[in-house]
């Protein structure tokens, strides 16, 4: 198996998704956050972005899975309900179900991201018609990703950029949405931590 994961951006998508959950499933905390939003009333929602990307990252370096992931992105897509009071409400009730993990959870409604976007990165978007497309949307390529657990625990992902770069260690740009600005600080950061990631330069 390990010679496979360590060859697995050769290989077809299908057996890239089974690697993939032997990965993240090794992750106690990521295996945890997992089951339990299951056991939640939230419907429509991804845990992934990063922290799936890094779990991946470490486990090609030996590094322990958990090394310098800073929090888990959980993603939800309420139409109906833009308020904050009901964002908080979400926050609060999976804030409960992980308190024991140790680990910051980032809770976001993207159907109301266009809401606070412009004042927290200086420019406007229009709204999501679908946590898909939010997805869509993500900064890079290798963290364009959310996964969640279906029916009889399978794994359900979306991947619109598939796996080669989250397997490459390949850190490449998503300019759908976001500024050289705004990447080129991701890729400083996540140098600092893992220094053999491909980076991909803005302007390639």
């Amino acid at each position: 198996m390990i010679h496979q994961i360590l060859n697995a951006y050769n290989l077809d998508a299908k057996t890239q998704i089974e690697i993939l959950e032997k990965i993240i499933m090794s992750s106690n905390v990521l295996h945890e956050a997992l089951h339990r939003t299951k056991t939640s009333d939230i419907k429509e929602y991804y845990i992934g972005a990063g922290c799936i990307a890094q779990t991946v990252w470490n486990y090609l370096s030996n590094n322990h899975l958990d090394y310098g992931i800073d929090d888990i992105d959980f993603v939800y897509f309420d139409k109906d309900n833009l308020e904050d009071s009901a964002e908080d409400e979400v926050i609060k009730r999976v804030g409960e179900l992980y308190s024991d993990l140790q680990v910051r959870i980032d809770v976001k409604n993207q159907a109301r991201v266009h809401l606070w976007y412009e004042s927290s990165f200086g420019y406007t978007i229009p709204p999501y018609k679908s946590l898909e497309q939010a997805i869509d949307r993500f900064p890079t390529t290798a963290t364009a990703i959310g996964i969640r657990l279906g029916k009889d625990d399978k794994f359900q992902i979306y991947a619109p950029f598939g796996l080669n770069d989250v397997f490459g260690k390949i850190v490449r740009p998503n300019k759908g949405q976001i500024t050289e600005e705004i990447y080129n600080r991701k890729v400083e950061k996540w140098l600092g931590k893992w220094p053999d990631l491909k980076i991909i330069s803005w302007n390639n």
